[in-house]
């Protein structure tokens, strides 16, 4: 079976820097996922540099895509340096700039080395459902499936906490894999890792109020969105996403990620700033 992964994160090459999606993926507000555009975007930039992988990436949600139509990824090589190579992206939709991205890739090379380990760790998957967080929860009147659900495994031993109404700690762990195997290219599972990212990380920030992501008095949106890639990892293996969120204040709640493989190792990390503004629905 092809992993549907391959087909959101293959890119239509149109000129020498310039890129083109060539499918997406719609859902029933015809927003266009974060995730969505930071795999493609980093996908764009990747295919410009050559024998270097990315280390990191500093994203801003400019406007809101929509999911109905191509996105443009114009690709600037801003510097090709002896250790260090840095591209600029900015995705477009109707000639209009909705995201804006610099990231930064790194030959091999050795070093000290350290990581913090985890505090607490969740359930092993095999001991958790293997279903997606809105289907897990009876009762939440969800109108469409999880759309997540089609391109990874989501196991959470408490997914209740995405949609309830009660204040709870601003902590969330939940295991992740993608649904079937992917090739063995490092710079794809980077790609799919950064769709991935953007799952359940901006909802942390809403667990500490009488609120949920889901609900229909908040207007949710992505503002920003950084990333770390810290040693080899595959998405097609089981991935613990632990998440904090630290601050909220004026609308806007700032979230943390660490990203752990089944050893326990630390292979990437994340940060977003999220728009989780109340409104009256209408």
């Amino acid at each position: 079976m092809t992993n549907p992964l391959l087909n959101i994160l293959d890119i239509e090459q149109l000129d020498l820097n310039l890129f083109r999606s060539r499918q997406h993926q719609e859902n029933h507000r015809n927003h266009l996922f974060g995730g969505q555009v930071l795999g493609q975007a980093l996908m764009a930039a990747a295919r410009t540099v050559e024998n270097r992988r990315p280390h990191s990436l500093h994203a801003y949600f400019m406007r809101p895509g929509v999911s109905d139509i191509p996105v443009i990824y114009d690709v600037d090589p801003i510097r090709d340096g002896g250790s260090f190579t840095t591209r600029r992206v900015v995705a477009r939709q109707k000639g209009r700039a909705i995201f804006n991205m610099a990231c930064s890739f790194h030959i091999e090379e050795p070093g000290f080395s350290h990581q913090i380990s985890l505090d607490t760790t969740p359930p092993s998957p095999e001991q958790l459902q293997n279903t997606s967080f809105k289907e897990s929860v009876p009762g939440a009147k969800i109108e469409t499936p999880d759309a997540h659900g089609m391109f990874f495994e989501l196991r959470s031993a408490s997914p209740e906490m995405y949609f309830s109404d009660q204040a709870l700690p601003p902590y969330s762990q939940f295991w992740m894999r993608a649904v079937s195997g992917l090739p063995n290219d490092p710079i794809l599972h980077c790609a799919a890792l950064a769709y991935a990212s953007d799952i359940g990380l901006m909802a942390t920030s809403t667990l500490p109020h009488p609120t949920s992501i889901m609900s229909a008095k908040l207007m949710p949106a992505s503002i920003d969105h950084a990333m770390w890639f810290h040693a080899d990892f595959r998405v097609d293996d089981w991935l613990l996403y632990s998440t904090d969120s630290p601050w909220a204040g004026g609308a806007r709640g700032l979230n943390r990620g660490l990203i752990y493989n089944l050893d326990g190792k630390l292979v990437a990390s994340t940060m977003q700033e999220g728009l989780i503004r109340p409104i009256e629905p209408r």
